[in-house]
């Protein structure tokens, strides 16, 4: 598994959709090998990550409840990336 991609199933509250997309994104960036989009490359990015999260979303309902929570928090839990994206996003 990719190391960037954090566990989603059995959070509290549940996942977000943006964490979803975000855990998508970095699925379609590792098996793709793109980093930077371009727009040769953003049409079908986008429509990768989009049907992914999708996807997602389908399995973690599905899915029984866990029994314990997952041992590491998402990305967009921790406040040092909240931080990091509030700066990157004023710049």
């Amino acid at each position: 598994m990719c190391r960037n991609i954090t566990v989603l199933r059995g959070l509290e509250p549940s996942a977000t959709p943006e964490e979803i997309e975000a855990a998508a994104r970095q699925y379609v960036r590792k098996v793709s090998g793109v980093q930077s989009v371009s727009d040769a490359t953003r049409e079908p990015f986008e429509r990768a990550v989009s049907e992914i999260a999708e996807i997602t979303t389908r399995l973690l309902a599905e899915l029984p409840a866990r029994r314990n929570p997952p041992s590491t928090v998402p990305p967009l839990r921790r406040p040092e990336v909240r931080a990091r994206m509030a700066a990157k996003s004023q710049a």
